[in-house]
Parts: C-alpha cells; structure tokens; sequence
C-alpha cells in the first residue's frame, strides 16, 4: 500500500491564513506529505498583528496528539506557538510516551509584527521540558537574545547563540538572521557533536509580504526529515523552499500589512533551484 510520510503540526491557529497551523499545513502539503495537526491557541490576528490569544485548555491539547499519535503515528512533529506552561508540559508528556523520529520545535515567542505571543512562566518549561527532546530548535534573532540575555548583532554572534542554546538540550540549533540589516540573509546550524557551525546564506528579498517564514521555514524542515533527508540537507532544501516562497509572493496583494509567502508557487515535483543554498 502507498503512504504519506506525516508530519504533527502542533501550533496556534492563525484565522489570516498566513502563519500558525494554517502555514504548517500548507507547506507540507505543498511539499508532499501528510499533514495532522493540534492547535495550542485561538490567536485573533491579521496581516497587520496579534491583538488576541485564547489558549486551547491542555488536557484539549494532549488530546488531539494523542488521537493522531495513537493512528496516524506521525514520523516527524513540528512545535510552534505555545504560550502555556501547562500546555507545554503536556505536549512533552505525550512526545516522551511516543518519542516521535524528528522533533522540530520554533520557539514562537514574538510575532513578526513584534507582539510578544508566550508568557513568562512558560519559557523555563519550553527550556527545560521541550528543547531537551528536539532534534531541532529554529529561534529568530529576537528569540535567541530572549533565550541567552545576549545582544545579537553578527554572524559571528549568531554562531556564539547557537553553541550556547544547544546546552538547552536540543540536537541541534538554527539560529535565523533575517532580522540583521544586512544586504545578505544568514541562518547559522549548529548541530551537536560537530566541531562548526554551518551557514547559509542568501540574498534578501524586498518584500512587504513576510507573514509567517519562521512557521513555514520549521514546518519545511520537519517535513524534509520526514522524507529522509539529513539534517543540514532538510535545512538547506526548507530554506530554498522559503526562498521561492517568498520571491513568488512578493507582488501579491492580500491584507494591508505584512502578506503571507506563496505556498504553492509550484507542483511537488518541480526542482527547486539547487544553486540557492
């Protein structure tokens, strides 16, 4: 019988379309597995910011990963958006009783339109309970700053951050520069057990339409490990991926603030441009 490799998306809804649980899906659709999901949060959202989050009651949560964990047996899990300590530690219970192959958890902890979207008390639980079982933690500038206490303002200090943040527990860090003011983006990997990090880097693309990267970038990413690449190479393929996304989406008009990237700028089998990354 045929199969889709599935990946569990467990992220907050965003009624825009263009980030949260509803990008998670897109993406690994247009990347051609199966998508399941378990929304943590009701946020009140659009193109122009958050101004409202309702929180899923936990036990609602740890309900929907078990319904999926327990059928559809999802290979990879993408974590986004949680901004409840209760929420997050029973997200780790079930992920510790099903121990899933690939874990990729983007600490969602300020939106794009720089909104904070987590609470407090649920950071020492996100680091003490979820990032010791990723395989992978995507944080943006913003987030790793939040996360070390540190100022970020260079490569060099990216590469610093990601050595720091693996003493969280993760297998490995990928710290995003889309917020440097530089002409040329860089997200710096650092994966355990290796003696450097590795860059990434590509050219920036002018756009009002930045709406939800991080969700997708992660969401990629899970489903590229799903599909057996390695780590570096899913990393490299999410972000040729996010790459076209955007560039394909950049003249397109939807809502009066920040747009949403273009998932399905094309068919599955279409080769991404390999020269990218």
């Amino acid at each position: 019988m045929k199969h889709y490799p599935c990946i569990l998306a467990i992220a907050g809804s965003d009624c825009s379309g263009g980030a949260g649980i509803q990008a998670d899906i897109k993406t690994i659709s247009a990347l051609g597995a199966y998508a399941a999901s378990a929304i943590t949060a009701i946020t009140v959202q659009n193109t122009c910011g958050v101004t409202g989050i309702h929180p899923v009651p936990p036990a609602y949560v740890q309900a929907q990963i078990e319904a999926v964990m327990t059928d559809i047996r999802p290979r990879a899990v993408k974590i986004g958006m949680i901004n409840d300590a209760g929420i997050i530690r029973a997200i780790a219970g079930s992920l510790r009783k099903h121990t899933p192959y690939y874990i990729v958890l983007d600490p969602v902890m300020i939106s794009t339109s720089g909104h904070k979207l987590m609470e407090e008390d649920a950071i020492s639980a996100l680091t003490g309970s979820l990032m010791p079982l990723a395989t992978l933690i995507t944080p943006n500038l913003h987030e790793a700053e939040a996360l070390t206490g540190k100022k970020i303002s260079t490569i060099n200090g990216m590469e610093a951050a990601a050595q720091e943040l693996l003493s969280f527990g993760s297998q490995a860090v990928l710290v995003k520069g889309g917020h440097l003011k530089e002409e040329e983006m860089c997200d710096v990997l650092y994966i355990k057990g290796e003696a450097h990090p590795r860059r990434f880097s590509s050219q920036k693309i002018e756009s009002r339409n930045t709406h939800g990267p991080g969700c997708t970038l992660s969401s990629a990413i899970a489903t590229y490990l799903a599909l057996g690449e390695p780590l570096a190479e899913a990393v490299r393929k999410a972000k040729a991926y996010v790459y076209q996304g955007i560039l394909n989406g950049k003249d397109v008009h939807i809502g009066e603030g920040h747009g949403p990237l273009n998932h399905f700028f094309a068919p599955v089998a279409m080769q991404i441009n390999e020269e990218l990354f």
